[in-house]
């Protein structure tokens, strides 16, 4: 189940950054497990979360935490009742609040049964996921850089505004340590142009090797929590 959001991703970027994203890394996913013997179905992505940190800039939605909470146990309940008893939620929006949420549900969903589906969440914000995902990503300041930039200039090359994206300057907000001391929006932080870091330094060839990467993290889930599976 690939899930993002729908918010302002700097003027380069489009506002459904983080489907895209969700949604290229599922379909890479899904080829790996099929060419391991395992089916797959990817379903349609989840375009609405946590939004709350580009407040102020236009084109944000967001959905209030039990809503998204809701929606989720929602759609798990309802491929439950088609038999469906693994799910794989592969979510591109790193909101901290929406992150929350996404574990919570994965947590009332931990244990599969004959009338329960297992719901694991591949959460790339953990310290051993993110290690694999470069150094910008793991600094924070990766909200419509080098790290998003790269991944949609490889999922969707014609939604980049790529005239723009060429001529930003690197923007350094130092975002995990706002975060600490209580700062919760992006233009509280520094990011006036809802983007940090470097986008004018990523690549398409960049984001294949992130998708590669990102897949394998799903891949690797798979293989640890259901290796029945894959005997």
């Amino acid at each position: 189940m690939p899930i993002g959001s729908t918010e302002p991703h700097g003027p380069h970027l489009p506002l459904d950054t983080d489907v895209t994203i969700a949604l290229a890394q599922s379909r890479r996913a899904a080829e790996k497990l099929e060419a391991a013997g395992v089916a797959t179905l990817v379903l349609p992505p989840l375009a609405y979360g946590l939004t709350n940190w580009t407040e102020g800039f236009a084109g944000r939605v967001t959905l209030r935490p039990g809503t998204l909470w809701a929606l989720l146990e929602d759609i798990v309940v309802s491929l439950e009742q088609d038999g469906v008893r693994r799910i794989v939620f592969a979510n591109a929006h790193l909101e901290p609040a929406h992150v929350q949420v996404l574990r919570g549900v994965a947590m009332d969903h931990a244990v599969r049964s004959d009338l329960r589906a297992q719901a694991l969440f591949v959460d790339v914000t953990r310290r051993k996921n993110a290690e694999k995902l470069g150094k910008e990503f793991q600094s924070g300041d990766c909200h419509a850089g080098r790290y998003e930039s790269s991944l949609v200039l490889a999922a969707d090359p014609d939604s980049v505004r790529d005239r723009e994206r060429r001529v930003l300057p690197p923007v350094k907000i130092d975002l995990l340590e706002k975060m600490k001391v209580g700062v919760e929006s992006f233009r509280k932080a520094g990011a006036s142009r809802a983007y940090c870091g470097d986008p004018a330094a990523a690549s398409a060839s960049e984001g294949e090797e992130l998708l590669e990467s990102l897949s394998d993290l799903i891949l690797s889930a798979c293989r640890e929590t259901w290796p029945d599976l894959f005997a």
